[in-house]
């Protein structure tokens, strides 16, 4: 029999016992398509003669039609020489198709882990006293390192609190300035003259260094209007020893009246 591709028209010829009669799957060697191939249709049987009447005494017997016409040579089929029909082996309709492969659980695939192990319904509750020791602990590292910047540092000036204006008084170390002696007055071209003349004595009896000396300004309303650092002559003094310091700046504002002076803080 004759087999055709539907998917690429590749004709094929084949024997009629490799399809059989119930026909059978077939894969194109050509282009690899599968189908299904029905199987050759059988020849219709001829008819059986009719029993003949029985005999008349005048039969008449009509004329016989004429033979049916041969049927018009179909066009010849040119099989592919390089072509061949791949004959697809179907399984029988009376086995079941292979189940697919049962595949485990991926807790099957651990050895250490099995489904029946227990698990906790719900996550450990945490300890809120551990919690809030942890946290006054570093709260107490924290405050503990502020204090002692603090206390090395000191205060920065954006801090609003107030600060003293002098340091406290030097050990063995005395600031001698009278009030007569600080000098305050216009000069000649209008400009503003303060001088400020005082002794420093060390009472002591070692060595002491001298830190620099500061020097404020008010006016009327007890408000800082000048200030400047002065720095002595000499930076230590022996015991018993003195020294004289004389100072004066110009372009001091009007408005100051009174002068203090003291230790520049740190």
């Amino acid at each position: 029999m004759i087999i055709t591709c539907p998917a690429c028209s590749t004709r094929y010829v084949v024997p009629d016992s490799a399809i059989g009669a119930e026909g059978r799957t077939v894969r194109c060697a050509k282009c690899r398509h599968s189908w299904f191939q029905d199987g050759p249709t059988l020849a219709a049987a001829p008819p059986s003669p009719a029993p003949a009447a029985p005999a008349e005494p005048t039969p008449v017997t009509p004329p016989s039609p004429p033979p049916p016409a041969p049927p018009p040579p179909s066009e010849p089929v040119t099989a592919d020489p390089e072509a061949e029909a791949v004959v697809v082996e179907r399984p029988p309709f009376d086995e079941a198709p292979p189940s697919p492969p049962v595949v485990a659980p991926d807790y099957a695939e651990d050895d250490a882990a099995s489904q029946f192990e227990h698990e906790p319904p719900f996550r450990r509750r945490r300890n809120p006293l551990r919690l809030w020791t942890y946290a006054g602990v570093v709260f107490a590292i924290m405050v503990a390192a502020l204090i002692a910047t603090v206390s090395y540092w000191g205060l920065p000036d954006w801090v609003p609190v107030s600060r003293p204006i002098f340091a406290a008084g030097q050990s063995d170390l005395q600031l001698d300035f009278p009030a007569d002696q600080q000098e305050r007055r216009q000069l000649p071209d209008g400009t503003e003259y303060f001088g400020a003349s005082g002794t420093i004595t060390n009472i002591g009896s070692v060595t002491r260094n001298v830190p620099p000396i500061l020097i404020v300004l008010r006016d009327g309303h007890d408000r800082i209007v000048y200030s400047w650092e002065v720095y002595p002559p000499k930076r230590s003094l022996a015991p018993g020893e003195s020294m004289t310091v004389n100072q004066a700046v110009t372009d001091v504002p009007r408005s100051a009246k009174v002068a203090e002076i003291g230790w520049k803080p740190n």
